[in-house]
């Protein structure tokens, strides 16, 4: 891909793109008042609840998207509900250059154990992969011993997924007797506490990278040899912002990833992607100038990311709608041998069915929210200002 200049860009989105049109309207400005890195300042930031509502008004794209939908390659659909568009051309949402530095190439035998439903990072990886050289084994997540068979008999030597999953495939090939091959690992969508990366590696995986990216933007970082940060590509500006005036930080400062994609196809500009985390902008031990945003360090919004993907409040309230026996609700989110646990707490009606309405919950949020829920668990009581998830997990 060709990157564009910002304001040739900023031009080509408000001319094809209505909604990003609407957006400098809004702020008062046009596209000839956003020409440097420093003018984008005068842009407030796009938050993901604000995408979603966005497309809600302005069905499918919230006007942001560039080109006709005939000309994309895929749609994918994540939770909020929020639509990403995929590009037609070769590794649209950039992870080559992150899989190249995690020593992934032309012979390599691949697991994506990414989701290929709905979501969009299974295709995504596939992308990146493909772009490297390797040949893809289309996992997805669950069917563990299927898998393991299937990478004992392809000897697959590498993997892309969650760190948790990995290490669950490992504990099942070794209780399966079914030595396995896999020598680099690249994960992301979850964190990866450093106890977790030395398991790995103690059960032979030898090079475990992490990278950062998002549904809506792709690759927005990964780790290279020193593992001291995540390179940000050279084909996306990423800034740390402050989380209320919207303005860029300086190195070093805690804020919010706030994203401006060079894409003529879909107008993500000053695209708050609601995560924290600093930049450094020193030179890297491996010899990268690019800055390195300094890991993940919470979220802005009420949203918690669970097994990979967002949940947040809203989804839940609206799950919830469907039960008029459930008088409170709270979302527990904890983790056991590196998982993510989904507890329900409920405060339900006396007259309640226990057992069938922890049964048609716990299906109705598998198929409306496509969560797990993992146990349910019914109280006499939760305190009025209980937050709708509580996040009890501590990454060590």
């Amino acid at each position: 891909m060709t990157t564009p200049d910002l304001p040739t860009l900023i031009r080509h989105l408000a001319e094809r793109a209505p909604g990003f049109a609407r957006r400098l309207q809004q702020a008062g400005l046009t596209p000839d008042d956003l020409r440097t890195v420093d003018d984008l300042a005068r842009l407030p930031v796009l938050r993901k609840d604000d995408l979603a509502e966005l497309q809600a008004q302005d069905p499918p794209f919230g006007g942001l998207l560039a080109v006709p939908v005939a000309d994309l390659k895929r749609v994918f659909q994540s939770p909020g509900p929020i639509y990403e568009p995929e590009a037609d051309r070769p590794d649209p949402w950039r992870w080559a250059e992150a899989l190249r530095a995690a020593g992934f190439g032309p012979g390599d035998v691949v697991l994506n154990a990414f989701g290929y439903h709905l979501t969009p990072a299974g295709a995504m990886f596939e992308e990146g992969l493909r772009a490297v050289g390797c040949v893809v084994l289309p996992g997805g997540v669950g069917n563990l011993e299927q898998q393991v068979q299937a990478m004992h008999a392809l000897g697959v030597t590498g993997y892309v997924g969650l760190p948790s999953y990995l290490n669950a495939l490992l504990d099942k090939a070794a209780s399966l007797g079914l030595p396995l091959q896999v020598e680099k690992a690249f994960v992301t969508a979850e964190p990866l506490p450093p106890s977790l990366r030395q398991a790995l590696q103690a059960k032979g995986v030898r090079v475990v990278r992490q990278g950062y990216g998002t549904a809506e933007c792709g690759n927005l970082g990964y780790e290279c040899e020193a593992e001291d940060g995540w390179h940000v590509p050279d084909d996306v500006l990423v800034q740390i912002c402050d989380i209320n005036t919207g303005q860029p930080l300086p190195p070093g400062e805690t804020g919010e990833v706030v994203v401006t994609l060079f894409h003529t196809e879909y107008a993500l500009v000053r695209f708050g992607t609601g995560d924290l985390s600093a930049l450094n902008t020193e030179p890297c031990a491996c010899g990268r100038t690019s800055p390195r945003l300094m890991g993940w360090r919470g979220r802005v919004g009420a949203a918690v990311k669970v097994r990979g993907m967002f949940l947040h409040p809203r989804q839940l309230q609206d799950l919830m709608r469907r039960f008029p026996a459930v008088r409170a609700w709270q979302a527990v989110v904890t983790r056991r041998e590196h998982r993510d646990d989904l507890t329900l707490r409920l405060v339900v009606d006396d007259d309640a069915d226990p057992a069938g309405l922890a049964q048609a919950l716990t299906q109705a949020a598998r198929e409306a929210i496509k969560f797990r829920v993992d146990a349910v668990e019914f109280v006499a009581d939760l305190p009025p200002d209980a937050p709708a998830i509580d996040d009890q997990r501590r990454w060590e």
